[in-house]
């Protein structure tokens, strides 16, 4: 998504962006129609009947404090946390990636349920989020619109722009910083990333290895507890962001300076 956005601003363009949150996306998988998109791909019949029996085969239970309901059979919707389940889920809703394939610099990033939409104006990122919703809306999905962000990159991203809004007339609101993949991206001029929240959560995660260790452990094993435990939430994803020099300084200054002042 950064290489899009970086090559729409570098042409002069001004990368409009909107991510899709979709409700209960998981949940609402209709199986019959996941198994006529397997065999659009041609898997073997032998492992279509081992998922279609699977699927068909689901049951769950209700467990309210000591209390068991009886079973019931879930007719549709794939477990999260399931190791097949992203694949399955990626297999049911490929189709939205062929609506960008049919306009030239409209891009469309899927991961499993986490959709970003990026266009060169503000009108081409409507006709493709339209676009977008009437292929999840024939896949019985739902765009949250309360959760779902629209914002800026480039020369231009801070001019007013109309609103977006879904066939209901829900307004998609523009905002100065949104999270995919769990990473923030900002507002700006270039494509640029915010360590807010991140630093948030890593002070968060040092204070917490500090206060259950105290003064009792040695340096060396405070400091590889914070180096292990709290370091990977401040590093989650910096390979997408753009290595500046403030950037840089900032993470070297969290990562060392501030752990040593705190052990010392």
């Amino acid at each position: 998504m950064r290489k899009i956005v970086d090559k729409l601003v570098s042409n002069g363009y001004t990368a409009n962006l909107c991510t899709i949150n979709l409700s209960k996306a998981f949940d609402k998988v209709n199986y019959y129609a996941l198994f006529v998109k397997l065999m659009d791909r041609r898997i073997p019949v032998c492992l279509l009947s081992i998922i279609e029996n699977w699927f068909s085969d689901c049951r769950a239970c209700v467990k309210w404090n000591n209390c068991w309901s009886d079973e019931f059979i879930v007719n549709f919707g794939v477990r999260q946390g399931s190791v097949l389940s992203p694949f399955m889920f990626a297999v049911y809703i490929d189709g939205i990636a062929n609506v960008s394939n049919l306009r030239s610099n409209l891009f469309i990033v899927l991961y499993a349920d986490d959709i970003i939409l990026v266009a060169p104006t503000v009108g081409q990122l409507q006709r493709l989020f339209h676009s977008c919703e009437e292929v999840l809306d024939s896949l019985d999905m739902k765009i949250n619109t309360q959760k779902s962000r629209c914002m800026r990159i480039g020369p231009r991203y801070d001019a007013k722009c109309v609103e977006i809004y879904n066939s209901s007339g829900h307004i998609i609101p523009w905002v100065n910083e949104f999270r995919y993949l769990r990473v923030f991206i900002a507002r700006s001029r270039l494509f640029k990333c915010s360590l807010d929240v991140s630093k948030k959560s890593f002070y968060r995660a040092a204070n917490a290895v500090f206060g259950k260790v105290g003064k009792t452990a040695s340096e060396e094993v405070t400091l590889q507890l914070v180096l292990s435990k709290c370091v990977s939430v401040l590093l989650y994803g910096l390979e997408a962001c753009p290595s500046t020099k403030c950037f840089r300084h900032t993470i070297v200054r969290l990562r060392y300076k501030s752990i040593f002042n705190e052990i010392v």
